[in-house]
């Protein structure tokens, strides 16, 4: 493994630090690397695995004003890169304004989630529309051949170079980017027609708005979804004519919020509500349909079927547990642990000519953060990758593969003191002689405390529980993180064989740019 350090930053934490998501499997990295030729420790790596697996995930450089929220941590981006057997790695700090203002000052600036905004060093939000910073550490999608970090409040999109992880700057959309507003966590990608789906959402009439980008970076359409009063909606799905978005009763106290306090609570007498909007519809279009009270994180997919638009995503049985077992962390966070959330794959119909809705359970595991193959989003599909949790923590033990046909599921566990990622899909070139949903592979990262170590590890997708069918050395022990993204290396290499054409996916010029 050919390794360089590309870059190197002095954190500001405490050195007795005892935070279980600033230390142990969250312990955050300092050094950027620049690794090639990945070591492989065991099995053998697929040569017809072709693309690019990006994670995104909150790393803190200094300590919260006073308490510490794993959600406020700046944003990194982890990249593997695959081809013709070989595999490089580069990891970077998502160069955010709150990113450069906070080394600049040598300490953190906004306060956090979990703590009150008069503590703010600063009179405004840098990017984000709150007083918080926005750490653009919640997602990534690759959508006009550039990597796109997200904030799971409404912030910027941040440009990041998907095989440098380099940051480019805000993504402007040519002019159009709602700046008011800005968007939320998790954009989506139409692979079909390369279009960009997004929401945002304020604290102000009409509080919802849904927008589409082309496949050119333009943004072709914006439009209200009027709700009754602020939310904190998270994600969205879409099918090829419509997109689907929420009204859940989890949202801030309204008497509070008018006193500046941002206290979420769930209002169990409440319906969920789900605004089925056509693509380029506007606020007249909306259909409206009421179902169980919840609050859903994620979606999986959507799909229309005859006259019903499907919707599958993770039910929360109890979206504001108050469990209080475990020690005083446990107890703080155990709304970030699924067993206490009790995720579950979930369904619901929407009749267009009915205006009914019909749901049902698709499992009883608990799990969450699925991911499916992307060249399924927004139609049928059979097949879930999901994330099993510890127990009371928010770390992932394994993985799941549900087969929402049989109901039929296949497991690997990471074994004790092993954390796994967000586990992305990433289809056999078609273009290669694919045969069916599951013919792929799933690529994943994992936090190994008991080698000190992180790996990445390939399995086949049609055969999880048989084990990976490669394990690859990382250059240090990464910290945890969620969420991530496939993208193939024939779409990369459309997007940039002229600056980088060789090599493993073509990074010849990589260091030199980079260094600049």
């Amino acid at each position: 493994m050919d390794v360089e350090v590309i870059g190197k930053f002095l954190a500001t934490l405490p050195e007795d630090d005892d935070h279980p998501y600033r230390t142990g499997p969250w312990r955050p990295q300092t050094t950027e690397w620049a690794a090639d030729d990945l070591t492989v420790v065991d099995g053998e790596l697929p040569t017809d695995l072709d693309g690019v697996y990006l994670r995104n995930t909150e790393n803190p450089l200094h300590p919260a004003l006073r308490f510490y929220h794993p959600f406020d941590g700046d944003g990194m981006i982890h990249i593997l890169g695959f081809r013709d057997g070989k595999a490089f790695y580069r990891n970077r700090f998502v160069r955010t304004d709150g990113f450069a203002a906070e080394n600049a000052a040598g300490g953190p600036l906004w306060p956090g989630l979990a703590e009150p905004i008069e503590l703010a060093k600063v009179d405004h939000g840098w990017g984000a529309r709150t007083l918080m910073k926005d750490a653009s550490s919640t997602d990534v999608v690759v959508h006009n051949g550039m990597a796109l970090t997200s904030f799971y409040q409404c912030g910027d999109l941040y440009r990041v170079h998907p095989l440098t992880g380099e940051t480019l700057g805000k993504e402007t959309w040519n002019g159009g980017f709602p700046q008011e507003w800005g968007v939320s966590a998790h954009p989506k990608v139409d692979a079909t027609t390369g279009e960009l789906l997004f929401f945002n959402y304020s604290k102000q009439a009409p509080y919802l708005g849904y927008g589409m980008v082309d496949a050119d970076n333009n943004l072709t359409h914006y439009t209200d979804v009027p709700l009754p009063g602020p939310r904190l909606p998270h994600d969205m799905a879409f099918t090829p004519n419509y997109v689907v978005l929420n009204d859940f009763p989890l949202f801030w106290d309204p008497t509070l919020l008018g006193a500046g306090i941002h206290l979420p609570g769930f209002h169990r007498d409440m319906p969920s509500r789900f605004a089925v909007v056509p693509r380029r519809g506007d606020a007249g279009d909306v259909r409206w349909f009421e179902a169980e009270p919840t609050f859903v994180l994620h979606f999986t997919n959507a799909y229309e079927d005859g006259d019903e638009i499907v919707l599958d995503g993770f039910f929360e049985d109890d979206p504001s547990p108050t469990d209080a077992s475990g020690d005083k962390w446990q107890k703080a966070f155990r709304f970030l642990a699924l067993d206490h959330l009790k995720t579950r794959l979930h369904r619901w119909r929407f009749n267009l000519v009915t205006g009914h809705c019909r749901e049902e359970r698709l499992t009883d595991s608990i799990t969450e953060f699925g991911m499916i193959n992307p060249d399924r989003a927004g139609s049928g599909y059979r097949y879930v990758y999901a994330a099993s949790g510890v127990p009371g923590w928010f770390l992932f033990d394994g993985l799941v593969r549900h087969d929402l046909e049989t109901g039929a599921e296949q497991r690997f566990s990471f074994g004790d003191g092993v954390f796994g990622s967000e586990t992305a899909v990433a289809p056999r070139a078609p273009r290669v002689g694919s045969t069916g949903e599951d013919d792929g592979y799933l690529v994943t990262l994992t936090t190994d405390m008991n080698d000190d170590a992180s790996y990445c590890l390939v399995f086949d997708a049609a055969r999880l529980s048989d084990g990976p069918v490669c394990k690859l050395a990382l250059p240090e022990r990464i910290s945890s993180g969620t969420h991530s993204t496939w993208v193939a290396g024939s779409e990369i290499r459309r997007w940039h064989s002229a600056d980088t054409a060789a090599g493993a996916l073509g990074l010849q010029d990589e260091r030199a740019r980079v260094n600049r």
